[in-house]
């Protein structure tokens, strides 16, 4: 684990470099950043924090449902060791519906080559940090409850890294020749709103509502609307149940 400013900033550096995968692991941040711009908050050991720069085989206008297909193995790895993790489309990681982390995809190209790098980042909150939860409007979830038993309190986020890790370069290579379309009845059923009402926002705005079923093949979200059926692509969108307050601020845990 390293002190960086920005994981992805740091990676993107060492792309003209690389001959392969390169993975970036942040003990602190001081200028994280999530989708839309948002910023995040990481202390020291509360969260577990890495960028992974990957090879891409696909092109650009395939490369719309790595951010879920990612979703679905940090989720799986995650509940292979005990913690119930659930998807919210696009790219959040929600326990006992709160929120755990998240992912965050850019793209980089080697100068002169027409090579793609995916910079996948990852969030995931490990341990409770009192100072950063009490200053966030949204529910936040971690690893660790502080109700735990203090001998129940000790995570290894190295093991962590190295399962998710391990699972990711297995399946970046599925991705890779067959795109999202295997993964889909995965993300399916760790869909947090399966089959729930829920409304479609953008900046406290809302879009459309009705019933989340899932995504296509390339990663939109298909909603059964009074319409009809649309589907809605990936952007600057928040997706929350019917009757549910709007959060405000723009300050987050390990990723928005």
């Amino acid at each position: 684990f390293r002190r960086v400013l920005f994981r992805s900033t740091a990676l993107r550096l060492q792309i003209a470099h690389l001959s392969g995968p390169m993975l970036l692991a942040a003990e602190q941040q001081t200028a994280g950043r999530g989708r839309a711009g948002r910023s995040w908050q990481s202390a020291p050991g509360d969260s577990l924090c890495f960028s992974l720069a990957w090879p891409c085989q696909l092109p650009m206008a395939r490369l719309s449902g790595l951010s879920l297909m990612v979703g679905v193995v940090v989720a799986e790895t995650l509940r292979s060791q005990g913690w119930p993790v659930q998807l919210k489309w696009p790219n959040d990681l929600l326990l006992e519906g709160a929120k755990l982390g998240g992912i965050l995809i850019e793209t980089a190209h080697r100068h002169a080559s027409p090579a793609l790098w995916a910079l996948i980042g990852i969030g995931i909150n490990v341990h409770p940090n009192r100072e950063r939860d009490f200053a966030l409007a949204n529910s936040i979830a971690v690893l660790h409850p502080q109700s735990a038993p203090d001998h129940q309190r000790v995570i290894d986020r190295n093991y962590l890294l190295a399962r998710l890790a391990d699972a990711l370069s297995a399946t970046l290579t599925l991705f890779d020749s067959e795109g999202l379309s295997p993964f889909v009845g995965r993300w399916q059923a760790l869909h947090a709103y399966q089959d729930q009402p829920v409304c479609i926002l953008e900046e406290d705005a809302v879009l459309h509502e009705g019933l989340a079923r899932g995504i296509d093949d390339s990663g939109r979200l298909l909603l059964d609307t009074r319409a009809g059926r649309i589907a809605i692509t990936a952007g600057d969108v928040s997706l929350r149940p019917v009757g549910r307050a709007l959060p405000k601020g723009d300050a987050h845990a390990a990723v928005d």
